[in-house]
C-alpha cells in the first residue's frame, strides 16, 4: 500500500515540479518543447509496450492473447470518446467573454491544456494497474518512472500558454494541481480494479497500455513535429524508449 502512495504523490509532484518550471520560464522555445516533448514519447511508448502491454500478455498466456488486445484497443477508443464528449470549457479560464473573442489561439490552447487533463486519469490508471499485487515490483516502478517523467514537461506546457492567454497565475495554478490530483485519483482506481481480480488484470494492463499508446501517438508526435524539428524529436524519442528500455533491465 505504501508504494502505491509513493506512486500517486510521485507522479502528481511531478506535474507540480514543471508547473512551477512553467512559471519561472513562461514560454519553452518550440525546438526544446519538441525535443522534449519527444524525448517523453518515447519513454511513453516503452512503458505503455514493456511495463504494460508486454506482461498482459505474459500473465494472459497463450489462450488470452484476444482479452489483451481488446483491451488495447478499448483503452485507445475510451480516450478517444472522453476527447469527443469533453463540454467547451472556457469558463475555467477567469477570463471575460471581450478576451475570448480577441484571443484567436485561447481555443487551441485549452484544447491542448484539457487533452494533457484527459490522459492523466488513465495514466495514473496505469501506475495503479502496475501497482497491484499480482504484477510484481519491477514493471510497476518502471512504468510510474516513465509516467512521473514525462509529468514534468506536460506541466511547463499546461502553465506557459495560459499565463501568456492571460489567465491569472493563482487560476492557473489550481488548474494545474486539479490535473495533478486527477492522476492521483487514477492510480487509486487502477490499483483496486488490478488487485480486485488476477483474470481482470491482464486486460486492465492492455486497457491502461492502449491508452498511454493512444495519447502519445494522437496528441504528443504530431504536436512535436508541427514546428519543422521534427528531426531532432524523432532522435529524442529514440533516446527515451531506449532510457526506460535501460531502466527495466536495470529493475530485474
Amino acid at each position: 500500500m505504501t508504494q502505491v502512495w509513493i506512486s500517486a504523490a510521485g507522479l502528481c509532484g511531478a506535474t507540480m515540479l514543471g508547473s512551477i518550471i512553467g512559471f519561472a520560464i513562461k514560454e519553452l522555445p518550440h525546438r526544446w518543447n519538441d525535443t522534449v516533448l519527444g524525448y517523453c514519447a518515447g519513454i511513453m511508448l516503452a512503458a505503455s509496450t514493456i511495463g504494460l502491454i508486454v506482461p498482459a500478455f505474459e500473465l494472459a498466456g497463450s489462450a488470452g492473447w484476444w482479452a489483451v488486445s481488446i483491451g488495447v484497443m478499448a483503452g485507445a477508443l475510451f480516450l478517444n470518446v472522453l476527447d469527443l464528449i469533453t463540454p467547451h470549457l472556457h469558463h475555467i479560464t477567469g477570463l471575460e467573454p471581450e478576451a475570448h473573442a480577441n484571443n484567436r489561439s485561447l481555443n487551441h490552447i485549452l484544447l491542448f491544456v484539457m487533452a494533457i487533463a484527459l490522459h492523466k486519469l488513465p495514466e495514473g490508471m496505469a501506475a495503479g494497474v502496475s501497482m497491484s499485487d499480482t504484477t510484481g515490483g519491477d514493471a510497476s516502478w518502471a512504468v510510474s518512472f516513465g509516467i512521473a517523467l514525462q509529468n514534468i514537461p506536460e506541466g511547463v506546457v499546461i502553465i506557459a500558454p495560459l499565463l501568456v492567454a492571460g489567465v491569472s497565475r493563482l487560476r492557473t495554478f489550481f488548474l494545474s494541481l486539479a490535473i495533478g490530483l486527477l492522476e492521483v485519483v487514477g492510480v487509486w482506481i487502477g490499483f483496486a480494479l488490478g488487485s480486485a481480480s488476477a483474470a481482470l488484470l491482464p486486460v486492465m494492463l492492455g486497457f491502461a497500455g492502449g491508452a498511454m499508446l493512444y495519447v502519445t501517438s494522437d496528441e504528443m508526435i504530431p504536436e512535436t513535429h508541427a514546428h519543422g524539428y521534427q528531426k531532432q524529436a524523432t532522435y529524442a524519442l529514440l533516446l527515451g524508449f531506449m532510457t526506460l528500455l535501460l531502466l527495466e533491465q536495470g529493475l530485474e
